[in-house]
């Protein structure tokens, strides 16, 4: 191998260096936007959920209202047809 070849070599394993550690760069870049965008999908499903668990709580006594209010109602009915 004569130097002007080796040099030549050498330049080129530099370049596809430079290229590789620009490529990983743009890699790294992309996964920590991937990881952010999963932290914030993560977030919203949580504030999802407690939301949800506030709905489901307070709407339990809504059943209830409706019912105990069919049964005045039917009881108010009854009392009048008694009358």
């Amino acid at each position: 191998m004569t130097p002007p070849e080796s040099s030549a070599i050498a330049l080129e394993l530099e370049r596809l260096r430079g290229a590789m550690e620009a490529g990983f760069a743009r890699v790294d870049g992309q996964l920590a936007l991937l990881v952010q965008r999963g932290d914030q999908t993560d977030k919203t499903l949580d504030d999802h959920e407690k939301r949800l668990d506030a709905l489901e709580r307070t709407r339990w006594p809504l059943a209830s209202i409706g019912a105990l209010t069919g049964v005045a109602a039917l009881g108010v009915a009854v009392w009048e047809m008694a009358r």
